[in-house]
């Protein structure tokens, strides 16, 4: 599970917390509890913080998904990946 459906759950247990059993509110909770015993947090400037929240937003990108493409990116250019191979047949919507 990701954080973004982990949250979309959370949301939606919310929204019906009168309609949830017991059991079922315990298992989106441990679920939520693991995720955030899971997470671990790399501490950046604030210039850098500010234009990563920045660009996330503009291109309506998860702050975590464009780190790691921005990280995948920087480790294939400086040849420390294997550089994707992408099939020129093959048609795309233009997302990573």
């Amino acid at each position: 599970m990701t954080r973004q459906s982990i949250a979309k759950e959370l949301e939606s247990a919310a929204d019906r917390i009168g309609d949830m059993s017991r059991a079922d509110l315990q298992i989106i909770l441990r679920r939520a509890a693991l995720m955030l015993r899971n997470v671990s947090g790399v501490p950046l400037e604030p210039a850098t913080e500010d234009a990563l929240n920045s660009i996330a937003a503009e291109t309506k990108i998860g702050r975590a998904d464009l780190i790691q493409i921005v990280l995948r990116e920087w480790l294939e250019t400086n040849a420390y990946l294997p550089v994707r191979e992408i099939d020129e047949e093959s048609e795309t919507d233009g997302s990573a």
